[in-house]
């Protein structure tokens, strides 16, 4: 079976470095070539992308116009900013390409209802980039709920907090400055948190109720949300959003992009697991999953008093580095 051939629209940084390096495996000292699916060409509407674009192999379009009279291109990945996800997608889907949309499909449920219309219609294939149902840690951690390691599930929380918008270069982007765009928090991040919570739980988010964070940020988006949220059959979590949060710096900020979810034998704590993360040792953080079911057992203790006497016997030594047993 052939390789679908995708070009990229919209070569941003993330684009480079997530989507084409990582997505379709351009980096091929760490991935391997996907089955299904190459990426051989990238456009933007900043021509300096060029030399990045092609340094990854890729060939440089220099509009969509080009990219859609090419009969060896079979689908297009737009990575456009939120506003023109829709008419590009349309462009692309009445040329008979397949699409793939970056989150969210649309800034409207009427034109996510003409797109997917038009998709069916055109027997395409239309689909959104929820790249966190792939994290590794994330499809652990659905298998660890399903077996019932947690017991009883009852709450959740979600967490996508960082600082965003304080630097006014920052604050200037579509996602800060222009509330049509549905950027901000809630559509750029809080997202992130409804479908991969839907996809833990195996349940559809059937109720919201959400609160704005206080009004401190100099940016035209909200500042944050909390969201409460609640699945079809009544059992409830959270999503915290927020551009507003420092979280100390990059480690705090990394290893807060995750979730916490609580079932009555143990609580299941991710972290960094709702970032764009691949796991390898130069990453910023290592990301990871704990179980804590709470339980304190009398070898921990043991060794909590060996440390504790470890300290006095080192102490007492001038500081001397001093081996813990046990």
């Amino acid at each position: 079976m052939a390789k679908i051939r995708y070009v990229l629209v919209g070569f941003g940084g993330i684009a480079e470095n997530r989507v084409a390096k990582e997505g379709y495996a351009c980096d091929k000292k760490r991935f391997k070539p996907l089955k299904n699916a190459v990426l051989v060409g990238a456009m933007d509407l900043n021509p300096a992308r060029q030399k990045a674009a092609e340094a990854l192999g890729l060939k440089w379009y220099g509009d969509l116009k080009s990219v859609l009279a090419d009969k060896s291109v079979d689908g297009v990945y737009i990575a456009t900013n939120n506003r023109s996800h829709v008419p590009l997608a349309l462009e692309a889907l009445k040329a008979g390409k397949h699409v793939i949309v970056e989150k969210p499909i649309a800034t409207s449920i009427a034109d996510a209802k003409k797109l997917n219309k038009v998709a069916k219609a055109k027997k395409l294939s239309l689909t959104v980039d929820h790249m966190m149902v792939n994290n590794a840690w994330n499809i652990a951690g659905k298998a660890a709920m399903k077996a019932g390691k947690l017991g009883k599930v009852n709450d959740c929380c979600y967490h996508m907090e960082f600082a965003y918008g304080y630097d006014p270069a920052e604050a200037a982007t579509w996602r800060c400055n222009n509330v049509a765009e549905m950027g901000g928090p809630i559509g750029d991040v809080a997202s992130h948190c409804f479908y991969v919570a839907e996809f833990m739980f195996g349940k559809r988010i059937k109720k919201v109720a959400a609160v704005y964070y206080p009004k401190t940020m100099k940016i035209k988006a909200e500042d944050g949300a909390y969201i409460k949220f609640f699945f079809e059959d009544g059992t409830q979590g959270s999503v915290n959003a927020a551009f507003s949060e420092l979280r100390g710096g990059l480690a705090g900020t990394l290893t807060n992009l995750g979730y916490e979810v609580y079932g009555d034998k143990a609580a299941m704590r991710g972290y960094g697991t709702m970032f764009q993360l691949s796991g390898y040792t130069d990453e910023p953080i290592a990301m990871r999953l704990e179980l804590d079911d709470g339980k304190i057992t009398a070898d921990d203790a043991i060794h909590n008093l060996a440390l504790c006497a470890a300290a006095h016997e080192s102490a007492k030594k001038g500081g001397k580095v001093v081996r813990v047993k046990g």
